[in-house]
């Protein structure tokens, strides 16, 4: 049953800390450090790290002129 753990194991201490390169810690995985962790959080907050996001001529296309228009005194969506 000790062989069940050792791969995870192996894993953790295989992979290199995102933010300095360091072995990481299992208790912080997969940063070596409550630093780096906080580091890199911080990087998101101020929006050095982004998502890539890929737009589709179709979404421009499907945008809100398809939708209908809201009709006087119609809050609730009823007609």
């Amino acid at each position: 049953m000790a062989d069940r753990s050792e791969p995870s194991q192996r894993a953790v201490r295989g992979r290199r800390c995102p933010v300095c390169g360091r072995p990481s810690e299992p208790r912080y995985r997969p940063f070596c450090s409550a630093l780096c962790r906080d580091r890199d959080l911080l990087d998101w907050f101020d929006e050095r790290h982004r998502v890539p996001v890929v737009e589709r001529e179709a979404d421009e296309e499907t945008g809100a002129e398809l939708l209908p228009a809201p009709q006087a005194g119609d809050r609730d969506g009823r007609r």
